[in-house]
Order: C-alpha cells, then sequence, then structure tokens
C-alpha cells in the first residue's frame, strides 16, 4: 500500500513534485533550523488518487490520524479539545502544489475547535475575545471553502454587528463575537447545512475540500495562463496552529528577501499586529510596512533580517516567505521563490550572480524570457500628467489607460470588443484571476503591496495599484471622494508611482533597462539561432536595431498602404479603370521606394526581408456611397469592388494569386525595392534586401514569379529570392519548392490557421471553451502547436535542405517571439523574426536553448 502522509522530520529527501511547494519549502526551512511549528504533508499522489477515485485512497485517512497523534506529541496539546489538562490543538490546512499558484486553491485556518474547545482556548489563553474570534472566523472558512456558502453573507453579520456597535473589529467584546458566532451557525442551519462539531470531521471535510480545489474555476484559469500541467495536483499541509492575533505582542506578516517589483536587494514586506494571515493575504486590512518593525521592534526586525538572509542562502533564490509572530515568538510558516516583475527578475538575476550565490549560466536561464516585454512598458508622461484623483500603492510597474470595470463579466464583455479595460475592485480575491487577466491595469481600494491584487498583477506583468484610500467600490461603480466613476469611464493608473488619473493621460513608451544588457551579454554567446524583426516602417526598424534585431525578417509592404492619404490610390489600383491603375501603380511606386529607403537605411550593413502584398481584398474595399450619389467616382469604385467581394477573403484572391495575375503590381513593388537599393548603394552604403513570396501552394507559383523576377535582376542585380511557408499544401511540397528559392519563412500565423482549419479573428468564440475542457492544452495562435503545426514546419525544413542544401530557413509568424516556440526552432532554424516588443525574448529565449544544448 502507497504511503501517502509524512511528518516534516520524515520528509527530507521527497522532491517538491510529491511533497508540493509549501510541504517542500516547510521541510527545508526546518532542515535550515528555522522555527517551523510541527506539521504533517499529505502528498500530491493522494490528491491525484482522490480526484481519479472521487474518495480518499484507502489507508489515507488511518495515516493522517496518526500524524495527527504525533503533532500532538511535538506541540504538547490535543486535538480536538483540552483532554489530560493540554490546551486544544487547532491546525491550519493548506493547499501546495508543486508549481505556486497563490491563493488559487483553499485554505482553511483554526481547524478543531468546537465549542467545548472555545472555553479550553480560552483558559489556556486567558482570552475569550481571542477564543470566540477564532471559531466565528473557522465557521466562516469551512462554510465557504467546504459547504460553499458565500462570504459575504457571513461578512454581513459581522458588519451588522459593528455598525451596531460603531467599532472596527478589534473593538468588539467577546460576547459580540459569540453572537457572531452563534448566528453564523444559524446562517448555516438555515440553509440546510451542518457545521460539524467534531473536529475529525472538520479535518476530513478540509481536506477533501483542498483536494477538489485543484479543479476549482480560479486554478483551471490561473494553469492555463501560465501553462501549468493539468495534472499535477495538490498536496495537502496540515499544521499547528500559530496566532497573531493574541495582542499587540503577536502579528502576522509576509516578507520579501527582495524587492518583487524592483528587485532591490533588503527586506521588504508587510506586517498587521494582533491579526491573522488572511487579513494580510486577502487585503482585508491595509498592513504596515516591514520597516516600521525597526521602531517598535527592533530585535523582531533584526530576526525577520537574519531570516531573509538564511533563506537565501538556503535556496539560492529570492523567497517570499510568511511569517506569525505569537507572543513576541517568530514562527515560519511558508517560503517559496517569490513573484517578481520582469524588472525585479532581471535584477534579481543579475545582482545573485554578480554577489556569488548563483552562476551566470544560472542567471540566464532563471528569467523567463515571455516577460521581457513587460520590461518595455509604458509609463506616464510626467510633462503632461494633470494632478492625481487618488493614489495608492505602487504594487507592479507600468502605466495603463482603459475603461474602468467592476467585474470579471465587465471585463470579459469589454475584452471581447477589443476595448482596454482596467479592473476596480475593493480587493481582489482570486475568483478575480479571469478579470485581471483580461485587464490592462489592476486598482483596487484596500490590501498592500503583498495582497492578492499585488501579487498576481506582478505575475501577470500588468500594472497595479493597490490600497487606494479614498477609493470607495461598490456592485457597478466606484467613487473617490465626491466624484462618481461609472462602468466605461476612462482611467488612467502609473503602477509605478501608485497615481490615479481620471481621463487618458498620455504615456511615454518603455525603454528597457541597463541591467538587462548585463544579462544579456552573458547570454548572446551561448545563441546560435539569429534574431530579427517583424517592421514595416523605418521609425520601427530604427528601434528594433537599438533592441538587437540583427535584421528585418519580415516587412509586410501592405502595412505601408494602410496610410490614409494612400488608400484612395490602393483602392484605385485595385478596383479602379486601366488609367486609374496605371495612375495609382506610379503614385505608390514613389511611396513605396522611399519607404524601403528608410527601412534599408536604418538596417544598413542588415538583411531586410520584403514580403510582396497579401492583405485580404475585404481590407482595401472602398467605402460605402452614399445614397443620393454625390461621389461618382466612389460608386464606380464601389460596383469593382462588389465584383472582388469575397465570402472567405482569408483564403481568396490574395498573395501570390494576386501578384501573378496582376503582374504590374509585383513589377511596382519589386522595381521600388531595387530602386531603393541601388540608390543606397549610390551613397557608399551596404543595404541588403530580400523578397519573398507570399501565400504560395505550388512549386509554378514560385516558377512563374521568379520569371518575371528575372528582368528586373539583370537590369539592376539579384537578390535573395525566397517564399513563405504557410500553406499545408507548400509544407507538404517543400521538396519541390526549396531548389527554386533561396529561402523558406514559416508563416505560422497562417499555417496555424489552415492547419487547424479556424480563423484567429473568430476563434475567440469557442478557444476559451476548448481551452477550458481541456480539448487544447494551450492556445494554438499564442504558443505553436508542436505536435501538428510544428511537424508540418520540421518536415519541411528537412526535406527543403534535402533538396537544397544552401537553403536558409526562418520563423515569422507571432510565434517567433513567444519563448517555447522559439526553443522548438533554435534546433533547425537559422533565425526568427519577432515583433518588435517581442525581441528582447526571442534573444533570451534562443540564448537559453543554446545553453541548454551546451549542459546536455
Amino acid at each position: 500500500m502507497n504511503r501517502f502522509v509524512y511528518l516534516l522530520e520524515e520528509a527530507q529527501g521527497l522532491d517538491r513534485d510529491t511533497l508540493g511547494g509549501k510541504g517542500f519549502g516547510l521541510v527545508e526551512m526546518r532542515r535550515a533550523g528555522l522555527p517551523v511549528p510541527p506539521a504533517l504533508v499529505v502528498t500530491t499522489e493522494a490528491c491525484r488518487a482522490y480526484l481519479r477515485e472521487g474518495h480518499l485512497p484507502e489507508g489515507l485517512w488511518e495515516e493522517v490520524k496518526t500524524k495527527v497523534r504525533a503533532l500532538e506529541a511535538l506541540s504538547g496539546k490535543a486535538f480536538g479539545g483540552g483532554a489530560g489538562g493540554r490546551p486544544p490543538l487547532l491546525v491550519s490546512v493548506r493547499s501546495g502544489a508543486p508549481v505556486s499558484m497563490p491563493g488559487m486553491m483553499d485554505t482553511i485556518l483554526n481547524l478543531g475547535l468546537n465549542l467545548e474547545g472555545v472555553e479550553a482556548l480560552a483558559r489556556a489563553t486567558g482570552n475569550p475575545r481571542f477564543a470566540w474570534d477564532t471559531f466565528r472566523r473557522l465557521i466562516q472558512m469551512y462554510g465557504e471553502v467546504v459547504l460553499g456558502v458565500e462570504g459575504q453573507a457571513f461578512e454581513a453579520l459581522l458588519e451588522e454587528v459593528k455598525a451596531r456597535r460603531g467599532v472596527s473589529d478589534a473593538g468588539l467584546a467577546p460576547e459580540e463575537l459569540e453572537e457572531v458566532a452563534f448566528r453564523s451557525l444559524r446562517l448555516l442551519e438555515e440553509r440546510g447545512l451542518v457545521f460539524p462539531m467534531d473536529p475529525w470531521a472538520q479535518l476530513r471535510g478540509a481536506v477533501e475540500a483542498v483536494f477538489r480545489s485543484w479543479n476549482n474555476p480560479r486554478a483551471r484559469v490561473y494553469r492555463r495562463i501560465y501553462g501549468i500541467p493539468e495534472d499535477l495536483g495538490t498536496a495537502v499541509v496540515i499544521q499547528a496552529m500559530v496566532f497573531g492575533n493574541l495582542g499587540e505582542d503577536s502579528g502576522t506578516g509576509v516578507g520579501f528577501t527582495r524587492n518583487p517589483a524592483t528587485g532591490e536587494k533588503g527586506l521588504y514586506g508587510e506586517y498587521l499586529q494582533n491579526a491573522q494571515g488572511e487579513d494580510v493575504v486577502a487585503g482585508l486590512r491595509t498592513p504596515e510596512p516591514l520597516e516600521r518593525l525597526r521602531g517598535f521592534a527592533p530585535r523582531l526586525y533584526q530576526e525577520l533580517e537574519a531570516t531573509a538572509a538564511l533563506l537565501e542562502r538556503h535556496f539560492r533564490e529570492m523567497q517570499d516567505f510568511e511569517f506569525t509572530v505569537e507572543r513576541g515568538r517568530l514562527y515560519l510558516l511558508q517560503t517559496r521563490s517569490g513573484k517578481r516583475t520582469a524588472q525585479a527578475a532581471v535584477r534579481i538575476a543579475v545582482e545573485m550572480a554578480e554577489e556569488g550565490l548563483i552562476t551566470k549560466e544560472e542567471a540566464v536561464l532563471r528569467v523567463d524570457p515571455n516577460a521581457l516585454p513587460a520590461l518595455l512598458r509604458p509609463a506616464v508622461n510626467p510633462d503632461a500628467a494633470p494632478r492625481p484623483l487618488i493614489r495608492g500603492l505602487p504594487a507592479s510597474p507600468g502605466a495603463a489607460v482603459g475603461r474602468a470595470v467592476f467585474s470579471n463579466e465587465m471585463a470579459e464583455r469589454y475584452a471581447s470588443q477589443g476595448v482596454p479595460v482596467i479592473l476596480v475592485r475593493p480587493e481582489t480575491t482570486p475568483e478575480d484571476i479571469t478579470g485581471m487577466y483580461l485587464s490592462q491595469g489592476i486598482l483596487t481600494a484596500r490590501g498592500g503591496l503583498t495582497s492578492h491584487a499585488a501579487v498576481v498583477a506582478r505575475g501577470l506583468g500588468v500594472p497595479a495599484v493597490v490600497g487606494a484610500e479614498g477609493l470607495r467600490v461598490e456592485k457597478d461603480r466606484a467613487w473617490i471622494g465626491e466624484k462618481e466613476i461609472q462602468e466605461g469611464e476612462l482611467l488612467t493608473i502609473d503602477g509605478s508611482t501608485g497615481a490615479v488619473y481620471l481621463g487618458e493621460v498620455p504615456l511615454l513608451e518603455g525603454a528597457g533597462m541597463e541591467i538587462l544588457d548585463r544579462l544579456l551579454a552573458w547570454a548572446e554567446p551561448y545563441r546560435t539561432l539569429g534574431v530579427r524583426a517583424n517592421a514595416d516602417t523605418p521609425e520601427e526598424a530604427q528601434r528594433a536595431r537599438a533592441f538587437g534585431a540583427e535584421g528585418i525578417g519580415l516587412c509586410r509592404t501592405e502595412h505601408m498602404f494602410f496610410k490614409e492619404e494612400r488608400l484612395p490610390w490602393v483602392r484605385k489600383l485595385l478596383f479602379g479603370t486601366p488609367e486609374e491603375e496605371d495612375e495609382a501603380l506610379e503614385r505608390l511606386f514613389q511611396y513605396q521606394k522611399e519607404d524601403f529607403k528608410g527601412i534599408l537605411r536604418a538596417m544598413d550593413g542588415l538583411p531586410v526581408t520584403v514580403r510582396l502584398l497579401d492583405a485580404p481584398l475585404h481590407e482595401f474595399l472602398p467605402p460605402v456611397a452614399s445614397p443620393a450619389g454625390e461621389d461618382q467616382e466612389a460608386m464606380a469604385e464601389e460596383g469593382r469592388g462588389r465584383d472582388l467581394k469575397e465570402v472567405n477573403p482569408m483564403l481568396g484572391f490574395r498573395g501570390i494569386r494576386l501578384l501573378l495575375l496582376r503582374p504590374k503590381v509585383f513589377q511596382m513593388q519589386l522595381r521600388a525595392l531595387l530602386e531603393a537599393a541601388q540608390a543606397l548603394k549610390g551613397e557608399g552604403l551596404d543595404p541588403r534586401p530580400e523578397v519573398m513570396l507570399p501565400l504560395v501552394s505550388d512549386p509554378k507559383e514560385v516558377e512563374r514569379a521568379k520569371d518575371m523576377a528575372q528582368a528586373l535582376f539583370a537590369e539592376f542585380f539579384p537578390i535573395p529570392f525566397g517564399t513563405m511557408i504557410e500553406t499545408p499544401r507548400a509544407a507538404l511540397l517543400a521538396e519541390k519548392i526549396a531548389p527554386l528559392v533561396d529561402f523558406f519563412s514559416f508563416g505560422t500565423n497562417d499555417l496555424t490557421q489552415m492547419t487547424f482549419g479556424l480563423s484567429r479573428d473568430d476563434a475567440g468564440k469557442f478557444l476559451p471553451r476548448y481551452l477550458e475542457e481541456r480539448l487544447l492544452s494551450s492556445d494554438p495562435t499564442e504558443t505553436l502547436d508542436l505536435e501538428g503545426v510544428g511537424r508540418l514546419v520540421r518536415l519541411a525544413a528537412e526535406e527543403g535542405r534535402r533538396a537544397n542544401p544552401g537553403l536558409k530557413l526562418g520563423l515569422c509568424g507571432e510565434h517567433g517571439g513567444e519563448a517555447r516556440s522559439v526553443l522548438f526552432g533554435s534546433a533547425f532554424l537559422d533565425y526568427t523574426s519577432a515583433s518588435l516588443y517581442r525581441l528582447l525574448t526571442a534573444r533570451l529565449a534562443a540564448a537559453q536553448a543554446g545553453l541548454r544544448r551546451v549542459r546536455a
């Protein structure tokens, strides 16, 4: 029979996958000699068995009972009451997955208390107020977590008693807390529910509830966002309670060994006197910075500083730890690798390497490449910013502008329309994860820098301002002083300063950070994959070069046509008379030539791959003419446009099809590119243009296009000639296409759509459900589908290289800047091409891939 339960002393040597992150951290802290209350761990295998079978696995409950008896011996207390004159042993029951999922699963504190136990606890502590407060907290948490009653129902009872007395929580007398406890019990009875007075029944119900919470909606959403496997399961930690709400010499707090927002070294966190840990994490009360302890509890502050230093040395990583002080004595309840912003992640990795705590190679591997775009996040323009409407705590850096929303449902509604939102809440709870994920920024009235909102926002890379005193939030509106904020009203928040503004405030683009250059300097020697940029204008090309791009892998010429002064000429080209077409060709030739000169100049000495026109025709259709017919020219264009209107334009007359059947467009674009390059050569520059065909599906298309290009190559000079591989047929015929070209560039946006038979524009109607129902493990439009699309890419690469050993291979879809996709391509591609803000991701991901190969 499997063993499922271990005391901390017995669990040394077991791994994080078995013990979960929380259990593993407790075992390691105990091994390091830190003060950890006695505890036992129920393994993740027990959770997986429970979820498979629908009940506790055989032998598990007997193991739990045996180990709880051991906790009694270790603590000198009795579970279930004051047997033999011993004080009652209360326990916390907490989840702990192998991968940190803060707040996503359930916790119950103070478990093991009943009416007799309340009296025993009051005698043991000499504090009846504390005893009744503890009992009413247990009833509420058990009611919420195990019995499924909404927390607001219990909070309403507490608020009613407080309002009657006109006091805060701390001002309630023992008999008033007793009243809240009994009214909470009646609330459950009225709903046909029973709070068990048997502590063992409480414990069993709590363990099963924590197991079930692995599959609650917020946990599943969180796993989907962060790519955490569904089959890990959670461990359960059952730990002897220590109490921070026994008086002014007690308290609870959260500490970080370095600042999770900036990465600055030093003790950072918050402390709340006379409180339990959930009060801090849930943001129910706003705590004080740990720094304040220097003044009124200097010995405790020194002890916390020493603890933080020991934790970093032991784990060799920035730690986020929870602690309780019970009557002046410090206890550690949890430690884990701290969630941090991208800025902090880079600084921590670099400075830990420079301190000798980790190696430079470890520093390179510790930073998540997908988080780096946050370094380029915008900030409020101080020269254009008005006086802030209110200020809160700067919880997650960056600035955001969006429409105010007050619920998940509102956020989903606006986001489905592409409207950016700011989620405004009294404080966030784990239930808000969907709205937080969809929001550009988060604003809360309560909570501190270690509250749920702050921790999750930093993990998501979303700007956040928390604890905004003076902000009052109700169901569908908010007030700042007398100013009412309605749904849909524009707000600007600055998560770097804590400022909140009414309306839209101009933002400044982010500029990266100097310390990242040090990390990339350590990383670059391991990178073998080239990194280019997707850029369509000279300005974008200049910025791409500043971000380290080694050329342009995708210049989308159709994007040059969307400017207001150019659209009429594009419409004449596509939908006009032969005379209008010739006039439009000449006008657009001049536009394109100047664009190409600017881009080639910015990328002097580096390759620039220009994809010829590939926009679906519906993007250029002329506007509907007025019924009165004032604009006869527009009406004529509209009529010709109607002749070209398509049922499915994404699969219609576009790309290579349009270029071959409208050869003047092909020749105009290629001539503009060659003349631009020739002009720059005349200036002594080194332009390196490449031309690329879009939407190819047959070798004959490539042959025809190549024949059309030869005359221009003869007039000017030949340049590399390649094709996108973005249709499944092109991938399957790569062996026949490869001898005709110099390079392939895998356009995984269209290749994904055509392989799956889905439209990116419409997939939002069903993809979230597919992910929720686990029909797909990840969104294929965000992360490359390695099993299907990836197989086509690898097949085309292998067969193409076999037919043309000198064939150059690149990746230029949105996946070109996503870390897992870059890792896949680094094994056989020559380069990847990423959008501007994902260049840093591509560079670091490619370096990490090379480093892992060296280590292997």
